[in-house]
């Protein structure tokens, strides 16, 4: 069907399905809208690019579409956010450019009137003639264009790149020195953070369908991303309907996503390299500042000055240099006082929201360890206990406090995610089973070996129907472990599930920047 096609009938699909409240089969929406069948389910794939949404099975094995009832658009954001988010950012580039000119500022104009104050109080406090105005064409008077020049520019920095903090920096050229102005705004608000595009996000994706031979379940897209299964859910149907995915119900009742475009190649068949799976993208805490010690000793250093120099001017610097009056009470205490006492409390107040997305970070890291071994006991056909987790968990996080309340509360979120058996061993404790983990695995591997999209394009997905789906999954999931104890054995499907690793914020936009700047 061509995209005009497409465009004319995708009013009367979403009609429809308002009408069915944002649920319903191909097969309800051509009831309910007229439309052929193929158009119906060309539309539906792709409104679930472009609307919140994702597909289920119903009762009878269909294919089941289920987006918000209210069919909102993915990435909508209301005008009202829009305008706010907008005028924050001109504001703080506003205030950006405000503070440096003040620590700059101030920061010589005290340094010349210290010197001057003290060049006075040794001739005696006559300040018109204590030689310190001839020295100023001398050593001093190259002082503020050095520190300028650190200040506001670097030989290679480019206006507007972002600053990531200091372990980005030491991945640059020796060249892109960053400019100490960014340090300062680091200082205060904290170093820029790092804002993938859905492109950038998804090509981690793409590489582990294009790795596991264009075919994935839901449940291998968690391995890999970490999401909660409901919204894993919802980015497999934009997948599904952004790369041109079809979908498939196996015997046991699990979706199969095929995406046979991904495997077109032009250079032979598809070896892609499979990306790290969540456990070895663990995340960084977020630094208050980013900036190196020295930086932030050197940044709280210039402004402790200004501040120790203004509470004591009217005592050492006005009646050396014979000033005075109200003028001069503002300008060089009021003004520079409050000024350093904001200076040095903004980043006190971000400390607030620093440390609590830094207990989220926590919080997430423990569900991607956990899900490394929750992961491999399911594929062993094993069980988890909490003694089990919890000894996973906090050997692995080491350099994390980890609470067993924590653990457990992430175990207890999987097992209700991914509806998982809970037994009891013969002291009482639970201990939970993940049997459709390993069902996902199995039917996807079931998928792959029958399409082998890396060689021949797709064709319907069909099962043996003299099978009952018990004897299907039988025969999958006997097949399955047959292939766990292959050569590649577990690693084929987890990537050391007993190892941990972090991931930096910049990782995904870092490199697509330099070539930018380049």
């Amino acid at each position: 069907m061509s995209t005009l096609a497409l465009a004319e009938h995708q009013a009367d699909i979403l009609a429809s399905l308002r009408r069915l409240e944002g649920r319903g089969t191909a097969g309800d929406v051509v009831a309910q809208s007229g439309l052929p069948h193929d158009h119906v389910r060309a539309g539906l794939k792709a409104l679930l690019e472009s609307h919140r949404g994702h597909l289920a099975v119903s009762d009878s094995g269909e294919l089941l579409y289920e987006f918000d009832p209210r069919l909102i658009e993915r990435g909508s954001e209301p005008w009202l956010a829009r305008a706010k988010r907008a005028a924050t950012s001109a504001l703080s580039k506003a205030f950006k450019v405000w503070i440096v000119l003040m620590l700059v500022v101030y920061f010589v104009v005290f340094v010349v009137l210290v010197i001057a104050a003290i060049f006075a109080s040794q001739r005696g406090g006559d300040s018109r003639n204590t030689g310190w105005g001839g020295r100023r064409g001398g050593g001093h008077g190259h002082f503020p264009n050095i520190w300028l020049w650190y200040w506001i520019w670097g030989p290679r920095w480019r206006l507007g790149r972002p600053y990531y903090g200091h372990r980005w920096e030491r991945s640059l050229d020796k060249d892109d020195r960053v400019p100490f102005y960014k340090k300062v705004f680091a200082f205060v608000f904290g170093p820029d953070r790092p804002r993938p595009t859905a492109q950038q996000l998804d090509r981690g994706t793409l590489r582990l369908i294009r790795a596991r031979g264009g075919v994935i379940t839901t449940a291998e897209l968690v391995e890999h991303t970490a999401l909660p299964l409901p919204a894993a859910e919802d980015e497999m149907g934009r997948l599904l309907g952004a790369y041109g995915g079809e979908a498939s119900v196996s015997p046991k009742g699990e979706l199969v996503y095929a995406f046979p475009d991904l495997m077109m190649s032009a250079h032979g068949p598809v070896r892609a390299r499979e990306p790290n799976p969540a456990w070895l993208r663990l995340e960084r805490p977020l630094e208050l500042t980013g900036n190196s010690a020295g930086a932030n000793a050197l940044v709280a250093g210039m402004n402790g000055f200004t501040l120790l120099s203004a509470v004591t001017a009217p005592w050492f610097i006005f009646p050396r240099l014979g000033f005075g009056g109200p003028a001069a009470f503002v300008a060089l205490v009021m003004v520079p006082v409050v000024f350093s006492v904001l200076f040095f409390g903004v980043p006190l107040l971000r400390m607030i929201s620093v440390k609590r997305e830094n207990r989220r970070r926590a919080a997430r890291n423990v569900r991607r360890v956990l899900l490394g071994l929750v992961y491999r006991r399911a594929l062993e056909a094993g069980d988890v206990g909490l003694e089990d987790a919890y000894a996973h968990v906090s050997s692995r996080l080491d350099g994390q406090v980890v609470s067993r309340a924590s653990v457990e509360r992430v175990l207890h979120d999987l097992a209700a995610e991914f509806d998982a058996d809970v037994l009891s061993d013969e002291s009482g404790a639970l201990r939970f089973r993940f049997p459709s983990v390993r069902e996902q695995f199995a039917a996807s591997e079931t998928v792959r070996r029958t399409l082998q999209l890396e060689n021949r394009a797709l064709g319907e997905i069909a099962y043996d129907t003299s099978d009952s789906p018990e004897e299907a999954e039988a025969r999958d999931l006997a097949l399955f472990d047959r292939q766990l104890a292959g050569d590649a054995g577990l690693d084929r499907y987890l990537p050391a599930p007993d190892r941990v690793g972090f991931e930096e914020d910049y990782a995904i936009v870092a490199f697509e920047e330099e070539l930018g700047r380049r």
